[in-house]
C-alpha cells in the first residue's frame, strides 16, 4: 500500500480478541506466544531468552493491547507483568 505521496504504508501483523490475525497500521503494543497462550511486552527478558535459543519465534503473535490479547484467551506473563498474572491467578482460583 502506498501514501499519496508514493511513499509505502507500514503495516503490522497483529491477532485480534478474535483469535484471527490482521493488517493494521498501528503496530502492537504486546508480543506473545500462540502455543503457551501467554502475551507480555515486547522486551520480555523470558521471551528475548527463548527467542535466542532459537525457538518461540515460529509460534510469535502480536497484540495491539491488553483487552486483545485477553478477549482471545491469551494470559499474562509472569515475568514481565507480575500484577497482571498475580490478578489474572487470582480470578481463575
Amino acid at each position: 500500500m502506498r501514501t499519496k505521496t508514493g511513499n509505502a504504508v507500514r503495516t503490522w501483523h497483529l491477532t485480534g480478541p478474535d483469535g484471527q490475525s490482521y493488517d493494521s497500521a498501528q503496530a502492537g503494543s504486546l508480543g506473545g506466544h500462540r502455543r503457551s497462550r501467554i502475551y507480555g511486552r515486547l522486551d520480555c527478558r523470558a521471551a528475548l531468552q527463548a527467542i535466542a535459543k532459537g525457538g518461540y519465534v515460529t509460534q510469535r503473535v502480536f497484540f495491539l493491547d491488553k483487552a486483545d490479547a485477553e478477549a482471545a484467551g491469551y494470559r499474562p506473563c509472569a515475568v514481565c507483568l507480575p500484577r497482571d498474572y498475580a490478578a489474572w491467578k487470582a480470578k481463575k482460583i
